[in-house]
């Protein structure tokens, strides 16, 4: 059993993408496939599908493509978790900084659902600093 499913995803990720593997499946949450729904508007991601297994009528999966350049290299080249389960940060929208120059963006969750660094700063909502991706 995973007791933090976020970090969990962001690290499976990161390591599929070192490696050069084209998909991830991890067990599927609404707050994972929201997450990833952004990562896939943000770029890092190629496509998110939500599947149910054909064998056990009552398990999903989350199936998560990730995104790769002409090159063959791919977007996603790094996490880092920032709130934790045991240590949750929360920020207001002032605080908020670009990630890595601009080249990267800060996932919150916020009253508006799951948002970037930059939304946020638009919309002037806060939230839980979930993690950085660059």
């Amino acid at each position: 059993m995973v007791s933090d499913r976020i970090g969990d995803f962001i690290i499976r990720l990161q390591n599929a993408a070192r490696i050069g593997k084209r998909e991830v499946v991890v067990p599927y949450s609404a707050y994972l496939f929201a997450i990833a729904k952004k990562l896939k508007e943000l770029g890092f991601l190629a496509a998110v599908e939500a599947k149910t297994n054909e064998d056990s009528d009552a398990k999903k999966t989350l199936i998560a493509a990730l995104a790769y350049d002409e090159r063959g290299l791919s977007r996603l080249r790094g996490v880092k978790r920032i709130s934790k389960p045991g240590r949750r940060l929360y920020a207001p929208y002032t605080a908020l900084h670009r990630v890595k120059g601009g080249t990267g963006s800060r996932i919150i969750s916020s009253p508006i659902g799951i948002v970037s660094d930059s939304e946020a700063r638009k919309n002037h909502v806060g939230g839980e600093n979930l993690f950085e991706i660059w």
